[in-house]
């Protein structure tokens, strides 16, 4: 029963709101040495399934990373960035980050954005930024609306980017499935046609967000002139 250390540890460990991977990280060895496992052994094991997970690993470092880096003025500093760009729009910040997150996407690149990592620190800073610098401080259910608007971007440019990426799994998937069925295609056969309707989400997307940018005048005006102010 004593190799059950590492579940008391996290317990108490979390309990005590003490730093979450040193924690872990205690526990994990605490356990290998309980179960008399030698001690160069467990660390072994444990950069084994760190480098095994490494994706699941790398998601996990995200979130802490990020948040110092947000400690330290990130969100200020795109922000500042974006208030000396006079001409910028919430809605053609958006585009244009609806572009890059897709054409990332069709490469392979479908890290290089994503919620955690891009969306909360940057891109929906620098939307509210570009609101802010047309028409002066909005209210908090604009904000929300425009940090909604912000994942979805992110949400469409990488669910129909990545569909014509060749090595995408869903392509190897589909190849596979017609292999069993002695249908031979190539992964470019199959994803040459998520193209079309890659190009039509971009278009319907990019649409909805000029028309966004329609609707935050509208409402801005709107409480400049003493309307609604939520």
């Amino acid at each position: 029963m004593f190799v059950l250390i590492g579940i008391v540890i996290v317990v108490l460990g979390f309990a005590l709101r003490l730093n979450q991977l040193l924690v872990v990280a205690v526990a994990a060895l605490a356990t290998g040495l309980a179960a008399e496992i030698p001690f160069n052994d467990v660390v072994a094991i444990i950069g084994e399934k760190f480098t095994a997970n490494r994706a699941l690993s790398l998601f996990i470092l995200t979130l802490p990373i990020i948040g110092l880096m947000e400690r330290y003025g990130l969100k200020e500093k795109a922000q500042s960035m974006i208030r000396q760009v006079k001409s910028a729009t919430t809605g053609g910040i958006l585009i244009i980050y609806l572009f890059i997150r897709e054409v990332a996407a069709i490469f392979g690149l479908t890290s290089l954005g994503g919620h955690p990592q891009m969306v909360r620190p940057l891109v929906a800073p620098m939307a509210e930024a570009a609101a802010e610098n047309k028409y002066g401080k909005i209210p908090p259910k604009l904000r929300n609306k425009i940090r909604a608007y912000s994942a979805s971007a992110d949400n469409v440019g990488l669910f129909f980017g990545e569909d014509i990426f060749i090595a995408f799994g869903a392509v190897i998937l589909m190849k596979g499935f017609f292999a069993e069925r002695n249908i031979i295609l190539e992964p470019w056969d199959i994803a040459k046609w998520g193209i079309p309707t890659a190009i039509a989400a971009f278009v319907i997307h990019a649409s909805r967000l000029y028309l966004f940018d329609q609707q935050i005048k509208k409402q801005m005006t709107s409480i400049a002139k003493g309307g609604n102010k939520q």
